[in-house]
């Protein structure tokens, strides 16, 4: 799917933003560092956008005065209506990874609203893609909005391509090559296994 939109980018025919949710990384996990990470991607890719942000930049001290959530959040879907502009994909994989237990509202809680907020624009050339496993919060927020929706989890596909990547994994693993073949074998069972389909 990415690289069907990367190829409607370089014909000038779509922006993507993509932003993956990562749990070990303060910037990856929240509301915030995904509001900045669109903005800056988006901005990249189109005079608009960049105008857009260039305008917002200046309104806050050329960058010296911070911005709030909300400030950016209004950026943000100032910049995604400006009229006559291509379609833009914005991409959140692993939103299970922001964290749904510490504060309030949660790093998760917020994104979510985030997405919730964006899809009820209506913005007629914004596609989001969400990606999670199923999570009750995420399904409760996101369930009504899908326009489609794929489950990969326990999907055949998906835990063969898991065996398949544990396997070379194992197999090609210099301190694993020493293991004898029913130390790998176990290994590759118990890993594939407790995968549970990610």
């Amino acid at each position: 799917m990415i690289q069907d939109i990367r190829s409607l980018c370089a014909a000038g025919l779509a922006s993507l933003a993509f932003f993956y949710c990562d749990f070990r990384e303060d910037e990856k996990k929240d509301h915030r560092g995904l509001l900045s990470s669109l903005l800056v991607q988006l901005c990249d890719q189109s005079d608009a956008y960049y105008d857009s942000l260039s305008k917002f930049y200046l309104v806050h001290g050329n960058g010296s005065q911070h911005a709030s959530n909300s400030e950016l959040t209004q950026c943000l879907k100032l910049t995604l209506q400006l009229p006559v502009q291509a379609t833009t994909y914005i991409i959140i994989d692993g939103l299970d990874e922001c964290p749904a237990t510490v504060g309030f509202p949660t790093p998760r809680e917020e994104v979510l609203e985030l997405v919730d907020d964006l899809a009820r624009l209506h913005i007629h050339n914004l596609r989001i893609c969400v990606t999670s496993r199923p999570e009750t919060d995420i399904e409760a927020v996101l369930g009504p909005l899908a326009f489609l929706s794929i489950s990969l989890h326990g999907e055949s596909g998906q835990t063969q391509d898991i065996a398949e990547y544990i396997k070379f994994m194992v197999h090609s693993d210099p301190k694993m090559r020493t293991w004898s073949n029913a130390e790998k074998e176990l290994v590759i069972e118990v890993l594939t296994r407790k995968a549970d389909g990610m």
